[in-house]
């Protein structure tokens, strides 16, 4: 990513200068440094937005830093936009001054061209769901893919692992929809309890719906969650 500067939640004051409180800083040593000290403060701010200006203005500036703020509800950073350099910024705007109209008669057929691609994801991931859990009812494995895979929503469907497929991310977006589908997590977090403690409340009750999914059709354990049958003919034997 290169250089990251944060815009802070919280007012910051800088360790060198003292001033305060910042709109953005950076971090050296675990410490917030202004942009003037961390010799940044000639750069412009470019918010995000216009794709196209974004990569012009990054590509024609010979220094630029990432800008990030913390998302608490996701604990992330997740980007804000760009520091660039003035004039690189200025050129960027006469470029896409000049072939806004070309842009804008291209801007449908590229939608068509991404709902398309979206389409295609979406059915490979929730095949990849079905191969690895071939006891997941293929509506779910729809449901979960579509969920996981919304463009921009930063869900692990959009990352480069789920892109890709690999497992671990196709495990991960499973594990998301069990977790507030088929647990009371919600209802936890609903009530105050901690995320991570409502996480390792419920981390069976997923266990055991993943492990019930994973077996092949036909050979699920004697309990399984995804057989609920098996377990009312075990309580009724119980009262017999």
């Amino acid at each position: 990513m290169g250089l990251v500067v944060i815009q802070p939640l919280k007012g910051r004051h800088c360790a060198e200068c003292r001033q305060g409180p910042l709109e953005m800083h950076v971090l050296e040593t675990g410490v917030p440094v202004c942009l003037d000290c961390a010799d940044l403060g000639h750069l412009v701010y470019l918010p995000r937005g216009s794709a196209a200006l974004t990569r012009r203005a990054r590509e024609g500036s010979s220094l630029f830093a990432v800008v990030v703020r913390l998302n608490r509800r996701h604990s992330r950073y997740e980007r804000q936009g760009l520091l660039v350099e003035e004039a690189a910024l200025a050129r960027a705007e006469s470029v896409c001054l000049a072939d806004a109209e070309a842009r804008a008669r291209r801007r449908p057929r590229d939608a068509v061209r991404r709902a398309a691609e979206d389409v295609r994801f979406t059915a490979a991931l929730a095949a990849e769901i079905v191969r690895l859990f071939p006891r997941c009812p293929a509506e779910r494995a729809v449901g979960i893919a579509a969920h996981a895979s919304v463009r921009g929503s930063g869900r692990v469907g959009r990352t480069a692992a789920g892109r890709s497929l690999e497992e671990g991310a196709v495990t991960a977006a499973v594990r998301a929809s069990v977790r507030h589908l088929d647990t009371g997590y919600d209802a936890l977090l609903t009530a105050g309890v901690d995320r991570h403690e409502a996480r390792a409340r419920v981390a069976a009750e997923i266990d055991a719906v993943l492990a019930s999914w994973r077996t092949a059709s036909g050979e699920g354990p004697p309990g399984a969650v995804n057989g609920r049958a098996d377990r009312q003919t075990c309580a009724g034997r119980k009262r017999r």
